[in-house]
């Protein structure tokens, strides 16, 4: 009897890599191998590659500024922030940021940086009102998300950006999860993203800079991308992203169609006893946080292998850490404890939220039935 493939319901940590975005870089794997930093032929082939991947990048991004290539988001993340600040300066954060903006966060108070926490509400929003009354009348840098990567709430980018601005600031907006998927609201002043969340590779991401913005470099050594960020950049991998950002621009509006059917389907086929975690309206809907009265998680994963999804954000797995995200939406560890992440997109069908659906329910009511 043939195994049932395995339905892939994490979308938030990794999607699948795009036909298109794997057959554009075979290519730069193979006989165009040359070091886009070189001046001969085969060196200026891979660096016309390089740029025409940078505009395409770049075409989601605003218009003006520069589009630098890293090693992925939280590079590009750790750039901006550190970059950007010096003893004695002021950066404040939402307490949803991902780990790679609060663990930096937590850091930098170390040196001298005054770091300021907005908190969100049991919606999983920042509210205006009072991130306005808990700022002060300097801030050098607000770091807000665009779409948070554990419960898919949507922030008030363009609002926040304009607090920060008010303060004499900078806004960095970490648009992990929202780059292809969503546009991006005007105002920040610095933008993260990521390939391997919109079908492209692992290993690479951009960090955008408003004209005039020129963080100090984290990194040095042979002067690449305009002084910014040293290190030989792989043809492949710029060339995967910017085939994957393409595609991103090409089916946003078909993706998110596709994505609004999936999330409805599953919401009603979960069916009664399960409540969503954060803003059932201000939310990406490809992000399905969910939680049961008394459901023990650990098990549901081991009854239903053959459904990939995810107990928290993948990017703490295995820290042992409550999620700090579900704890500010005023979730007790209980029901932390008892919430799980469903992630879909452009590759998931309808017969597969159906079929993951019902294996989740089962598997539910196993757990009830021997009193779990």
């Amino acid at each position: 009897m043939t195994k049932p493939a395995p339905i892939y319901l994490d979308y938030q940590a990794s999607t699948p890599l795009a036909p298109e975005a794997r057959a554009a870089m075979m290519p730069y794997l193979e006989a165009q191998f040359g070091n886009p930093h070189s001046a001969h032929p085969m060196g200026r082939a891979a660096a016309a590659a390089v740029d025409l991947a940078r505009d395409r990048v770049a075409a989601l991004l605003p218009q003006g500024g520069a589009t630098i290539f890293t090693s992925g988001a939280t590079e590009a993340i750790n750039w901006a922030i550190k970059g950007m600040l010096r003893p004695g300066m002021t950066l404040a954060v939402s307490d949803i940021e991902h780990a790679a903006v609060l663990d930096t966060a937590e850091f930098l108070a170390t040196q001298g940086i005054e770091v300021i926490r907005l908190p969100v509400g049991l919606d999983g929003v920042v509210d205006l009102v009072q991130a306005s009354a808990l700022l002060p009348d300097r801030v050098d840098l607000l770091c807000v998300m665009q779409v948070n990567n554990e419960i898919g709430t949507i922030q008030p980018v363009a609002e926040l950006a304009a607090l920060a601005h008010q303060r004499g600031g900078l806004m960095l907006c970490d648009a992990v999860q929202g780059y292809g998927r969503l546009a991006l609201p005007a105002g920040p002043d610095m933008v993260a993203v990521s390939a391997h969340k919109i079908h492209g590779p692992k290993g690479i991401g951009a960090l955008w800079l408003r004209d005039g913005v020129r963080p100090e470099p984290l990194m040095h050594g042979g002067g690449q991308q305009q002084g910014l960020r040293s290190g030989t950049l792989s043809p492949a991998l710029c060339v995967g992203f910017g085939v994957a950002a393409m595609l991103a621009s090409e089916h946003m509006a078909a993706d998110a169609a596709h994505v609004w059917a999936l999330a409805t389907r599953l919401q009603d086929m979960l069916g009664a006893g399960w409540v969503l975690n954060g803003s059932a309206d201000k939310r990406w809907p490809g992000n399905l946080n969910v939680r049961r009265k008394g459901l023990d998680v650990a098990r549901l994963m081991s009854d239903v292998r053959g459904v990939m999804f995810s107990a928290g954000s993948a990017c703490a797995s295995g820290s042992g850490r409550p999620s700090h995200v579900l704890q500010a939406i005023g979730l007790d560890a209980a029901a932390a404890r008892g919430s799980i992440r469903l992630g879909f997109g452009r590759y998931t069908s309808m017969e597969q939220v159906e079929c993951a659906a019902k294996l989740i329910n089962n598997a539910v009511q196993q757990q009830h039935l021997w009193g779990a």
